[in-house]
């Protein structure tokens, strides 16, 4: 199971009841952040979440909105009594901009490990793509994989003779050598299963790399600064995104399903303007803090 919850929907500017926009997963005992404005501390105790196991934080951009947050939940987290490594993940200065952050919180009873973007990253059970998108600065999305492995087949194990004690390790993709015999995970798994894929993206323009990385997401979480009509021109000026911008984006990436998030300020009620683009894809919500779903494998 993968849990996701969207603890804030805010862009720019966070407002009563609508934290600064940010993400959090939990898979395996692991939970990964993307983006940490102003009020994620909060989010995260109003949604009753514990911060002590929060190992992974990615970041889209460097904008203050996403990453002003930084400094007091690493001391929170320091507070939980946490002691193993945290990761952050971003875009090219990272550490630069983190290290300038810590004045503020300068001792964490735990190590800082910095991996700024390459194509593909493996870490505690997700399988991480970023994908460069069209802001102001420089800005990314995310597409978070969690792979499935195939079945252990019974039958065929017993078919070769493989020993019982051989099982559990083969089926964690293990090659094992018994009484001078080698055994390995294709003798007896089947094929991979589908797994599960959620995509994140905010703060750009509608451009062909976000519906590539989307394609086929269960759940796709994209900005969505304006719901109004009339709000095209500004989208273009400040490198934002409209309601039927992102609506098209789901519509070509063929997702399960599509959550708005990053509101601007001005757009107090953004459930109002969702019907309006269902005709482009049905599938669509307005994000809400706290906002979560439990994401299973299929049968």
């Amino acid at each position: 199971m993968l849990d996701v919850c969207l603890l804030g929907t805010s862009g720019m500017l966070p407002l009563p009841g609508r934290w600064l926009t940010s993400l959090l997963l939990r898979y395996n005992g692991s939970s990964m952040l993307i983006d940490c404005g102003e009020g994620t501390q909060i989010a995260i105790k109003e949604k009753g979440w514990s911060f002590h196991p929060i190992d992974v934080i990615c970041f889209t951009h460097y904008h203050a909105d996403h990453i002003s947050g930084l400094p007091g939940l690493l001391l929170t987290i320091g507070n939980s009594d946490r002691t193993e490594p945290v990761t952050l993940i971003g875009p090219k200065g990272l550490s630069r901009v983190v290290s300038a952050l810590r004045v503020i919180a300068p001792e964490l009873p735990y190590e800082l490990r910095f991996i700024e973007f390459r194509e593909h990253i493996s870490i505690n059970g997700y399988e991480i793509d970023a994908f460069k998108v069209n802001h102001a600065v420089t800005c990314y999305g995310y597409a978070v994989n969690i792979p499935r492995i195939g079945k252990f087949d019974v039958e065929k194990a017993k078919a070769l003779e493989i020993p019982q004690k051989a099982w559990n390790r083969l089926q964690h993709g293990s090659t094992v050598e018994l009484d001078g015999r080698v055994y390995t995970p294709d003798m007896v798994m089947g094929a991979p299963r589908k797994g599960l894929k959620v995509t994140y993206c905010t703060d750009s323009r509608p451009v062909k790399s976000i519906s590539e990385n989307a394609q086929g997401s269960d759940l796709f979480i994209c900005e969505g600064m304006y719901g109004e009509k009339g709000k095209e021109s500004k989208a273009r000026e400040y490198k934002h995104m409209t309601f039927v911008e992102a609506a098209h984006l789901a519509r070509e990436a063929q997702v399960k399903e599509m959550w708005l998030t990053h509101f601007s300020p001005s757009l107090v009620r953004p459930a109002d303007y969702v019907a309006g683009i269902q005709k482009i894809f049905p599938n669509v919500q307005a994000g809400t803090d706290g906002k979560t779903v439990e994401l299973g494998f299929e049968d």
